[in-house]
């Protein structure tokens, strides 16, 4: 069915944030079911696989979540453009989007082919699973294209206001992989090779669904296949916001491999436990994470609009809605870690109680990341993506790399290195609340001095 946009410019502003954000949550959380069962069918073979696996997590997100950053350059742009009723900047952001995602997917796929081992052996990957994690990781990155395609495309959606449309392609994709799964690895006797195999080609599926989705819009979000080009404005616009981000997301990712390479040292077992937890954790990270997206949208669409009183309701509103079901994501874990560990087949004592040591550190104080989160999506949406880049490398990467040369260094546990997680998280919300502050102060002085 075609789509128009969703207005939040007008009307109750959390009953339309609930009923933005839960559909990209039921999303979110959908594909890590499908993510999970992946884990869940290889760990059926060999604990090794599962941990081979989540080996490969922490360097893949460092050369992905670079141009998954222009997503939200996108969003920005999109949701902005919207909110303005511009027809034409739309409409350029739409068909500048789509090349700008096949050109950065098949770069990603050639970098990442070609790293995989060096930096895997470099990161300390013990023998045992090295050749496994290589192999996977490889795979994995064949699929650059339609995965950036369908997160790309998944923004313009969600600039419009349709978050229903990705959970439903998502579900037809996810079930698909699911199958494939089973069918490499029960019937085919493939190990993490098949997994990375069935996760590319649901990847290609749930691209074509967004293309598909897009073309059929009647909006301005329409998309016109012989219309597909690059706009001057429209590129300088989404890199302004996207590359500042997505910088951050790679300083980030950089301080997470510091984490992988310390939890190596702790050897297959605790990786196979940490594998799990972050698995088991990332259900809560993008319950939380969903609020950044309806920040972004919501500020973008309002600012557009030159609707500033809107802007920090919005935020208090998403601030609200962070706690409240940080919360239930917090007590979640709390009291359900170890059965969820046992999912994942880890049955070893030391790698149950490595993964229930970093749930506890990372995953119950939740929260505290999410405020962070749309703090720094508050000050996207508001135009200025590089402040929030430079309060993140202090806040988070800085911090937690200091701590890690530090803290963990002095006393060596599990507990010593996943406390840097909350730490920072609620120096850089703290910071962030400043910036906020000054940057809307600023947009207002500017509003009442063009009148």
């Amino acid at each position: 069915m075609a789509r128009q946009e969703f207005d939040v410019t007008e009307g109750p502003l959390l009953k339309k944030t609930l009923l933005y954000t839960i559909p990209i949550i039921l999303t979110s959380i959908l594909q890590l079911l499908f993510n999970a069962a992946d884990l869940i069918v290889v760990g059926s073979a060999s604990e090794l696989y599962v941990a081979a696996v989540g080996a490969t997590n922490s360097i893949t997100n460092l050369c992905v979540n670079l141009f998954i950053g222009l997503s939200s350059g996108v969003a920005v742009v999109t949701s902005t453009q919207i909110g303005a009723r511009n027809y034409k900047g739309v409409q350029n952001a739409v068909h500048t989007t789509i090349p700008l995602a096949l050109i950065s997917g098949a770069f990603l796929s050639v970098v990442g082919i070609l790293i995989a081992t060096p930096v895997l052996t470099l990161m300390g990957t013990p023998t045992e699973i090295l050749g496994y994690a290589s192999t996977y990781m490889k795979i994995f990155f064949l699929g650059m294209i339609p995965n950036l395609i369908y997160n790309f495309g998944s923004a313009i959606l969600r600039a419009a206001g349709d978050t229903k449309g990705p959970f439903y392609y998502l579900t037809i994709a996810g079930v698909i992989n699911v199958i494939l799964n089973l069918f490499f690895v029960k019937v085919l006797h493939m190990n993490v090779d098949g997994v990375a195999i069935a996760t590319v080609i649901s990847q290609l599926i749930s691209a074509i669904f967004v293309i598909n989705a897009l073309i059929k819009r009647t909006d301005m979000c329409r998309l016109d296949l012989k219309s597909i080009r690059f706009e001057k404005q429209a590129f300088k616009d989404i890199t302004n916001i996207g590359l500042p981000t997505g910088f951050q997301g790679v300083l980030f990712s950089i301080a997470n491999v510091m984490v992988q390479s310390s939890v190596n040292t702790f050897g297959p077992m605790a990786l196979a436990g940490n594998a799990a937890s972050a698995n088991v954790e990332g259900f809560g990270y993008v319950t939380i994470h969903s609020f950044y997206h309806s920040t972004i949208t919501f500020i973008g669409q309002n600012m557009g609009a030159k609707k500033y009183d809107r802007i920090k309701k919005v935020f208090a509103v998403n601030v609200a809605c962070v706690l409240g079901f940080g919360a239930v994501v917090g007590l979640f874990y709390g009291l359900l870690g170890r059965p969820l560990l046992a999912l994942y087949n880890v049955t070893d004592q030391e790698g149950i109680n490595f993964g229930l040591t970093r749930l506890a550190f990372i995953a119950v104080p939740y929260f505290v990341y999410g405020l962070s989160d749309i703090t720094a999506g508050a000050i996207r949406a508001m135009g200025s993506p590089i402040l929030p880049t430079i309060n993140s490398i202090g806040g988070v990467c800085g911090l937690r790399l200091l701590m890690i040369f530090t803290v963990f260094k002095f006393f060596g546990t599990p507990e010593s290195l996943f406390i840097t997680y909350p730490i920072s998280w609620g120096v850089t919300f703290i910071t962030g609340v400043i910036i906020f502050m000054f940057v809307y102060k600023k947009i207002k002085k500017q509003a009442t001095q063009e009148q």
